[in-house]
């Protein structure tokens, strides 16, 4: 019998909208991660470097030229130093390695695609009704898992959801007492949510 192994990821939302971001490569892998980024964080400030950009990544970035800058060239370290987060993201393990160095040397937050080992954070699976986001992950043990995990939480997640934060948001503004008191009367007000 195997122990369980404990995931030691710490989950983070970054703002997107305020942190300068890299993808280095705009290809099928270049336009995965830029498809999961924009879904999620659609006023993501990005900025692609690529020798060529495949047509679906030109697809996403019409209309969105504001938000998204393209340099059409070979990555330079200068690049990398640049940005606050990095997402190597090419077909050539050779690049992808070279830009993982750069941004450790520069201190900067990397993900390299389908390379775990070079990765400082993760894109796991994201639930979002509104204003609530739930992320999902398996410290890489099932990218599967996480997607059906996903399905099932926007399956039983009613489209209201967000409608009562708005509303809990509006009572625990006009609640009287410390931060200890309101606590308390939120947790009273909510426990019928997993009560039933």
């Amino acid at each position: 019998m195997s122990s369980i192994k404990q995931n030691n990821l710490y989950p983070v939302f970054f703002r997107l909208d305020k942190v300068k971001m890299l993808i280095v490569g705009a290809g099928e892998v270049g336009e995965e991660k830029l498809r999961f980024i924009l879904k999620s964080s659609p006023d993501a400030q990005v900025t692609i470097v690529a020798t060529w950009v495949g047509k679906d990544v030109q697809a996403i970035i019409n209309g969105r030229e504001k938000e998204t800058q393209v340099i059409l060239r070979e990555v330079r370290e200068s690049d990398v130093v640049d940005y606050d987060l990095i997402v190597a993201a090419t077909n050539f393990p050779v690049v992808n390695q070279q830009v993982y160095r750069w941004a450790k040397s520069h201190g900067k937050i990397i993900n390299v695609a389908d390379t775990p080992d070079m990765c400082d954070f993760y894109m796991g699976s994201i639930v979002t009704r509104g204003n609530l986001k739930i992320a999902i992950s398996t410290n890489g043990k099932s990218p599967t898992f996480s997607k059906r995990f996903r399905q099932v939480l926007e399956s039983i997640l009613p489209p209201e959801t967000d409608d009562l934060l708005t509303h809990l948001e509006i009572l625990r503004d006009r609640m009287k007492g410390n931060f200890e008191a309101k606590v308390k009367q939120l947790n009273e007000l909510t426990k019928s949510l997993i009560t039933g």
